[in-house]
């Protein structure tokens, strides 16, 4: 009886992303046995490479995950809470691991959308319900991110409506491209400049004895702890990720063959994205936490200037600079392309980004191009953004019972027996699920009596 991760279906002919047992030397002659493992050696550098070219759909999406409103609630979580914000940021690793390694398994395995197995399963209605919250999602996430970009410009000099102006065409110009891998690439680099974030929490000198009392201090008593560890679990779960992992490992071309290496790229993004979490919320702890704590903190020029005292004005504005900058154009990205992914399925539409616009894919790229104006727009009109980045991830926390929910039944229905969870690792899976679920309804009442 299998009691852990579905088996991978090598059957099959061989495919691109099976190129690491395509490619691997076969098995050496016994002079090659005998005097060195040139052969061996050779093998593993092809199994890489053959790792290398299926990774990226998990990366993508996990650099995304850590966008700029989740570290902008990272920040604030670190000046209001100092250190004991730490752990749920670690608790939520598994979580996040579990939650896109089976949007994974359902686009490998059915070779369909998220919104295309909804409406084949349960009807369109309730397509158009999962879409609908896609929508709010994406869109909140659209206005944060063309939020940040203005912020960061502005703390350099540039007006708002140059920098939001320029990253809404380069975004718009990238999936115009005609090619999926080269807007995965795209994502990647701008993605990793994330890490210019880790740089400033070392630069703060957090305090290790501080660091671990934090650790044993959850304050759950605290509505306004809660409210934050709400924005905290939306800010990791977000339900345009589960769009868009699913629609990428099926635009990029990816079989059964490819399921492990994926879930490895799935693994290795869900541990990056929270490190760039934690590493946020540490700097703002050990410096304005520890000697101002309940300060807040909504635009990247307060949290650049706060911390500028402590590590320095230009490592402040350098890691916190190209650290938003990073994770507002790669979520502005992933965000939108969910968005008219999963538009496209609920209506049936002809959509992929492996092709230049044509009239048979026009409505998809229609979708993409309005998402972007409609964030832009809202971001040059000025509109109130006070504490907005805080209130979307709560938002996310709360629509986490319908996503988590139609997940859980997919898996379960639409997926070939022996590709679906087995035994133990079933059931913590779905614990987790559901833990998650019934934390994002307690959170209803929370948000109302704010």
């Amino acid at each position: 009886m299998r009691t852990g991760l579905p088996l991978d279906d090598t059957s099959g002919p061989p495919s691109p992303e099976g190129l690491a047992d395509a490619l691997a030397p076969g098995p050496s002659s016994p002079a090659e046995g005998q005097y060195g493992r040139r052969p061996e050696r050779r093998r593993r550098q092809w199994w890489l490479v053959g790792l290398l070219a299926v990774w990226g759909p998990g990366l993508v999406v996990m650099l995304a995950d850590t966008d700029a409103g989740s570290l902008v609630t990272a920040a604030q979580s670190g000046a209001r809470w100092g250190y004991r914000m730490v752990l749920p940021q670690l608790l939520l690793v598994p979580v996040l691991y579990a939650v896109q390694e089976m949007t994974v398994r359902l686009g490998i395995h059915t070779g369909k959308g998220h919104g295309a197995l909804i409406r084949e399963r349960f009807g369109p209605g309730w397509a158009y319900l999962s879409v609908g919250t896609l929508f709010l999602s994406a869109t909140g996430a659209l206005v944060t991110e063309f939020a940040a970009v203005a912020g960061v410009g502005e703390m350099v000099g540039l007006p708002k409506s140059l920098t939001v102006t320029v990253a809404t065409v380069l975004l718009v110009g990238v999936a115009m491209t005609g090619s999926y891998r080269r807007v995965e690439r795209v994502g990647l680099l701008v993605g990793l400049a994330e890490l210019a974030l880790l740089p400033a929490a070392l630069l703060a000198h957090p305090s290790a004895a501080a660091l671990a009392r934090g650790l044993s201090q959850v304050p759950i008593g605290s509505r306004s702890y809660l409210y934050l560890l709400g924005a905290n679990v939306g800010a990791v779960i977000m339900p345009w990720m589960v769009f868009y992992q699913q629609g990428a490992v099926i635009d990029k071309g990816l079989g059964a063959r490819a399921a492990r290496g994926e879930r490895l790229d799935t693994a290795v993004g869900a541990v990056l994205t929270q490190l760039v979490m934690v590493a946020m919320v540490v700097a703002v702890a050990a410096t304005l936490g520890e000697r101002h704590g309940g300060t807040d903190l909504g635009t990247v020029g307060q949290i650049a200037g706060a911390l500028s005292p402590y590590i320095g004005p230009v490592a402040s504005k350098l890691s916190i600079g190209f650290g938003m900058l990073g994770a507002a154009l790669v979520a502005a990205l992933v965000a939108s392309l969910a968005g008219a992914w999963g538009l496209a399925e609920a209506f049936g539409w002809d959509h992929s980004l492996n092709g230049r616009p044509s009239r048979r894919t026009a409505r998809f790229y229609v979708a993409y191009v309005l998402a972007h104006l409609v964030g832009a727009s809202l971001v040059l009109a000025s509109i109130d953004l006070v504490g907005l980045m805080v209130d979307v991830e709560v938002m996310n926390a709360l629509l986490l019972p319908i996503v988590l929910g139609f997940l859980l039944a997919l898996e379960a229905k639409a997926l070939p027996v022996h590709q679906r969870m087995h035994g133990a690792y079933r059931v913590v899976v779905s614990g987790l699920c559901l833990l998650v679920m019934g934390f994002g309804a307690y959170m209803v009442p929370v948000l109302l009596s704010r």
